[in-house]
């Protein structure tokens, strides 16, 4: 019945009923597998705009979501844009990522940054885990962010969300750059397993994880997946992992090594990591204008 219904071909100019009747198949199944197809191709473009627009602002849940896409054109309802955002592992900052999930019985630990002021590297490093879509499919980035120099000092993609490549990126880290005095993580299973918990007790890391609805405990780890996407991911438009990954690893030695950043005073993280001076930053208790104070804003590149 397969190779038959294969016959049919839309292309033809015999009318699709004739073509079902002289190949002996139904047409109702020709017409479900031309919806499938048109649904598959519908669904892949809504993945993209989501993305783009989630990068942009990740504190839209579903329901701003769906605004945004009836303003951009599309006829589509919540439970449409619910479902879309779980398969790129996507909510509303105000719950927390679908990607940081919780297990219910890992611990969870305060927040030990907030009025903390950052004033040296490797006294606050940072991670979280972002969607990565590729041509055909989608997968994983962890990184791990040095607060105080905004450096980006190991990452790992995986198809997977199993927390043994956030375990892999950790131990890198660390074997590169030692260890910091404090951890801070979202309260994801993959960071509040005991694997990757137990790495930092052994390395005597004070852990740190985000408090649930605070949309910029963790900004430096955003900001750092904004800059991935817009200036790498969307223009490259991979098609594979090894392509992402060969990629990516140019991308970060450009982000640690060339890229100037406006909060260094237009110095490279490499260099502000590597001096001690020019970085730090401060989480301060409420959230208005001012979110984030630099420590250091006088001394910048030329001190260093």
């Amino acid at each position: 019945m397969m190779a038959r219904r294969s016959w049919v071909n839309v292309n033809e100019p015999l009318a699709i009923t004739k073509q079902c009747t002289l190949s002996g198949v139904a047409r109702s199944g020709v017409y479900a597998k031309r919806s499938q197809a048109a649904f598959d191709a519908e669904d892949d473009l809504l993945l993209r705009e989501i993305d783009t627009e989630y990068t942009r602002h990740p504190f839209y849940g579903s329901r701003k979501m769906v605004i945004i896409l009836r303003i951009m054109g599309y006829t589509i309802n919540r439970k449409h844009v619910q479902r879309l955002m779980r398969v790129l592992g996507l909510a509303g900052m105000a719950p927390g990522p679908s990607t940081s999930r919780p297990h219910p019985q890992h611990k969870v630990y305060p927040y030990l940054l907030r009025g903390l002021a950052i004033n040296r590297p490797n006294q606050v490093w940072s991670t979280d885990i972002t969607y990565i879509r590729l041509a055909r499919g989608f997968v994983y980035l962890v990184a791990i962010i040095d607060w105080y120099s905004r450096k980006v000092l190991a990452w790992q993609v995986s198809n997977t969300l199993d927390g043994s490549f956030c375990v892999e990126c950790l131990e890198s880290a660390l074997k590169m750059y030692g260890a910091p005095d404090i951890f801070n993580t979202d309260q994801g299973c993959q960071f509040t397993a005991a694997a990757f918990i137990d790495l930092l007790k052994q390395h005597n890391i004070k852990i740190s994880m985000d408090g649930r609805g605070r949309a910029l405990d963790n900004i430096f780890v955003e900001r750092l997946w904004r800059s991935v996407k817009y200036e790498d991911v969307y223009l490259k438009c991979y098609v594979g992992v090894i392509e992402l990954i060969r990629g990516l690893t140019l991308y970060f030695v450009f982000y640690n090594a060339e890229r100037p950043h406006q909060s260094l005073g237009y110095c490279t993280p490499d260099k502000v990591y590597q001096a001690g001076i020019g970085g730090g930053a401060r989480i301060v208790d409420k959230f208005n204008v001012g979110q984030i104070c630099s420590t250091e804003s006088g001394q910048r590149c030329a001190a260093a």
